[in-house]
């Protein structure tokens, strides 16, 4: 059975997306020159143009036309980044600005802090009662002024109330929490991680100004010291397109 139109129209673009022939940042042919260099109507060619868009590939601006969407530079996160936070400083830095390769003066940090009391998910993720007081601080990491990573961490309330950790304007923190729960004498021992990929949100796609049709990877992570869970990260959202998980394992 043929292709409908559209599909056949989109294949096409496509491969010149993947090709180079339309390379990021340039504009597609309008929907009246793509009708008419295929024989069908522009309601056909804006389908064909809609497929694209769910994949990512485009974005349509307001007076600007259908532009091919310009990658961000993939970012590669290994469980290893945490020894940049762990061991000592040449100069300010975290896990995040590692990953970017970027300098302390390229890294910008929103922050958001309140006081919440843990669900029964927060509460098993800590091993602590349900009700449990907790500081929630969520982030929007920011590098070469974009953002690229949303974070929402929870601390216990008797281990970080009063102290400079739960203080907005200290952050950015060199070193990043692992520093900060060493600075309350919990050095951090372990990290666990689960890594899941979803749909975002409405939210997080302005936050982050992500294309249409992107999914995020979510990370839920537990700092442990000791025995102790002392952070509970759920989740940090990272578009999927601008992030490879590299994971080893000794053996």
């Amino acid at each position: 059975m043929p292709k409908p139109a559209y599909i056949r129209i989109a294949d096409e673009l496509r491969k010149g997306i993947r090709d180079g022939a339309h390379p990021p940042g340039s504009r597609l042919p309008t929907l009246a020159v793509l009708a008419a260099e295929h024989g069908v109507s522009e309601i056909v060619a804006r389908q064909a143009v809609a497929v694209l868009r769910g994949e990512g590939l485009v974005e349509t601006r307001r007076g600007g036309g259908t532009v091919v969407r310009i990658r961000p530079p993939v970012r590669r996160v290994a469980m290893e980044r945490y020894r940049v936070e762990t061991g000592p400083l040449t100069a300010p830095a975290t896990s995040f600005t590692h990953d970017q390769r970027i300098g302390w003066s390229e890294y910008r940090l929103d922050r958001e802090y309140r006081g919440v009391r843990a669900d029964a998910e927060l509460a098993a993720l800590f091993a602590l009662p349900a009700g449990t007081d907790l500081l929630r601080r969520r982030f929007v990491f920011w590098a070469r002024g974009e953002p690229q990573q949303i974070s929402v961490n929870y601390l216990p309330w008797d281990l970080v109330g009063g102290t400079p950790v739960a203080d907005p304007e200290r952050e950015p923190w060199p070193g990043g929490t692992p520093a900060q729960l060493s600075y309350l004498g919990h050095p951090p021992t372990r990290v666990e991680e689960a890594v899941r990929a979803r749909m975002p949100t409405p939210e997080e796609v302005e936050t982050l100004r992500m294309a249409g049709g992107t999914p995020v990877v979510t990370i839920t992570r537990r700092m442990f010291s000791g025995d102790r869970v002392l952070e509970v990260c759920r989740d940090i959202v990272i578009p999927a397109d601008r992030v490879v998980l590299d994971y080893s394992l000794d053996l």
